[in-house]
């Protein structure tokens, strides 16, 4: 085939793997993944679900899998199943399956007892778990299905039963909620942060697919995955910001992003923002410059105190009955707090990669420039006259030394410049060049670069050239500088008489 069209093919298929890739929705994709790197994602997580969740149910034979919800988020080693309980067909609740993620640092056995002590937590913003159970590789918990979806759901009118990538990824219509909506739910969400945070339990994971909705009322989803060790949705763009290194400010980064979703019913396309459309209120503008302006990213997030004390969120009246409880012993917050700090530990050593990455790129690109190059062959030139004019001056001088030793009447008037040789003799010689001062030229009788001075009397050879009769260079009265190369026979001679 033609090398040509090789390789505009090449450059046609690098720039079409660049737009998926930057795509946040299409680069998280599995086929994607299996496409760019094969050999890592070969295995087929949803039998390695179905086998696990068998292995569940010899032991709790009351529940049972209606069908496998495929796709439905975006996650490759979380898998999903629509249930129900033998005797209630007409419930239906989801079985998450998830296996254990880079950041889990709890052991095994603290681990599986605070998976069991999900259930336990009640709160009026968080999705409540009927039934989690752990193994030393996997975790599985049973929800109750709610028809109405997520919060993303309502932003984008999709079926929560849609596979993600139809759902969330060309949506027909972009419209953000309401103000008042926005209001309300992010108040919600900042209480429900404000209390884990309390609790000293790393959260994380916040976006709206991990926020239900029950009525006007937003629950969070997924608490387990910070314990599983899980990576977070937006890890892609804090991991950019040196400042943002702890699971708080990660927490309140995320909800930027779900701030900007819920206004403009669409994610942000870059981070950080550099302007914001226009919004409801300047209010929802104020708030998310605080989390993802280019000030914000490089001087760190704001509290989740200090965002609840905003104009935006500081007059929401909330009415809820429920008092909140999530009893967790002293032993596992202990084990919770070591973990989070491995946590925030891999993710500045994450950072500080990213970082020198960048930088490493910057200085190659600034380096390869046309720009660049030109400067640094100026500058070479410039070096290489320098050093050739000290060579010279360096030389001069050990040839003044030596003929004011020797005491030769016969070279001096080749060598002293208030003794100019007559053009006779330049002529005679056939090999005088004039010349500029400053300039650069060859001789005609060896091929040699010089340069000519004011300051220097005698042209210094280059190593390789030495025992060759040395250039001499002199300047007449009319002021113009002449060089002349004695050819060894004559050199000899004048030696002779000199002897």
């Amino acid at each position: 085939m033609d090398r040509e069209f090789i390789a505009e093919r090449q450059k046609g298929l690098q720039n079409y793997l660049n737009v998926i890739t930057t795509n946040h929705i299409l680069s998280n994709c599995e086929l994607v993944k299996k496409f760019l790197d094969p050999n890592n994602y070969s295995a087929n997580y949803t039998e390695i679900a179905l086998q696990q969740v068998s292995m569940f149910f010899r032991s709790e034979p009351k529940w049972e899998v209606v069908e496998p919800l495929k796709d439905i988020g975006w996650r490759i080693r979380k898998k999903y199943f629509l249930m129900k309980i033998k005797n209630q067909p007409k419930e239906r609740l989801v079985l998450s399956w998830a296996d254990l993620g880079p950041d889990k640092y709890l052991s095994d056995k603290d681990f599986q007892c605070l998976i069991k002590l999900l259930p336990s937590c009640l709160h009026p913003y968080i999705y409540r778990v009927t039934f989690a159970t752990a193994n030393e590789s996997s975790a599985l918990l049973i929800r109750m299905f709610n028809d109405k979806g997520t919060l993303k759901d309502l932003i984008y009118k999709a079926k929560p039963k849609d596979p993600f990538l139809k759902k969330y990824c060309n949506p027909k219509k972009i419209q953000g909620l309401e103000l008042q909506q926005i209001k309300t739910y992010g108040r919600q969400i900042l209480e429900v942060l404000k209390f884990l945070h309390d609790k000293g339990f790393p959260y994380g994971h916040l976006h709206a697919s991990n926020v239900m909705l029950d009525g006007d009322t937003c629950r969070l989803l997924d608490l387990e995955n910070s314990l599983l060790g899980l990576p977070s949705f937006y890890r892609s763009y804090f991991s950019q910001f040196r400042k943002i290194n702890t699971l708080e400010s990660v927490d309140v980064h995320c909800f930027g992003h779900l701030l900007y979703e819920m206004t403009y019913g669409r994610p942000p396309d870059s981070v950080p923002v550099d302007s914001f459309p226009p919004a409801p209120s300047m209010a929802v503008v104020a708030v998310l410059e605080s989390t993802l302006s280019c000030e914000a990213c490089k001087n760190g997030m704001p509290t989740v105190s200090r965002l609840l004390q905003m104009p935006l969120f500081s007059d929401v009246l909330l009415t809820t009955s429920e008092k909140p409880q999530f009893k967790i012993p002293t032993k596992l917050k202990e084990a919770l707090r070591i973990a989070k700090e491995c946590i925030e530990k891999r993710l500045i050593e994450e950072q500080k990669q990213i970082y020198q990455h960048r930088r490493l790129t910057r200085a190659q690109s600034h380096h390869g420039s046309e720009e660049e190059r030109k400067k640094r062959k100026i500058l070479a030139r410039k070096k290489s006259k320098r050093s050739a004019v000290e060579n010279s001056e360096e030389h001069s001088a050990k040839y003044s030394n030596s003929n004011n030793s020797a005491g030769s009447g016969a070279s001096s008037p080749l060598t002293s410049p208030s003794s100019p040789t007559p053009p006779s003799t330049a002529a005679a010689l056939g090999l005088s060049k004039r010349c500029k001062e400053g300039k650069w030229f060859s001789m005609k009788y060896k091929t040699l670069n010089c340069y000519v001075s004011h300051s220097v009397k005698r042209m210094l050879l280059p190593k390789y050239l030495i025992g060759d009769p040395e250039p001499l260079i002199h300047r007449n009265s009319s002021g113009d500088w002449y060089v002349y190369l004695l050819p060894p026979q004559l050199s000899s001679r004048l030696e002779g008489k000199n002897a």
